[in-house]
């Protein structure tokens, strides 16, 4: 595997996996939260950060859109993924988020992305 094609996937050592992990996350989170997302994230005893995504067809309807919205928060973690450390995140999309643009939705993701880690260094 060369550079360029292990930047751009999403190994599993970098995913929430299983019901534990998600609820170790809920238990007892720090939140970001603004119009389009909320971000709960607690710390992991590991170096790196893991993402979970929970986007609820009740909340996105169309799997079209829902993928659309966990490409680009994907995308953006890859891309913020040295500055995040070790810290379990989940991503929680708002109604009305379909409709945002993919500029509008990576603005968003990248400050939650900041507070979180400020936060979670805090606590």
């Amino acid at each position: 595997m060369n550079e360029s094609s292990a930047s751009c996937c999403f190994p599993r050592s970098v995913r929430l996996l299983n019901k534990k992990d998600y609820q170790q996350v809920f238990h007892d989170p720090v939140r970001s939260s603004d119009a389009l997302f909320t971000l709960l994230s607690c710390k992991n005893h590991q170096d790196n950060p893991r993402l979970g995504l929970a986007i609820a067809k009740k909340t996105v309807a169309k799997a079209v859109q829902r993928n659309r919205i966990k490409r680009l928060v994907r995308e953006s973690f890859r891309s913020h993924l040295p500055m995040l450390g070790g810290i379990d995140i989940v991503v929680l999309a708002k109604k009305g988020l379909q409709d945002k643009s993919n500029s509008e939705i990576q603005r968003s993701l990248a400050k939650h992305w900041e507070r979180l880690v400020k936060r979670c260094a805090e606590s």
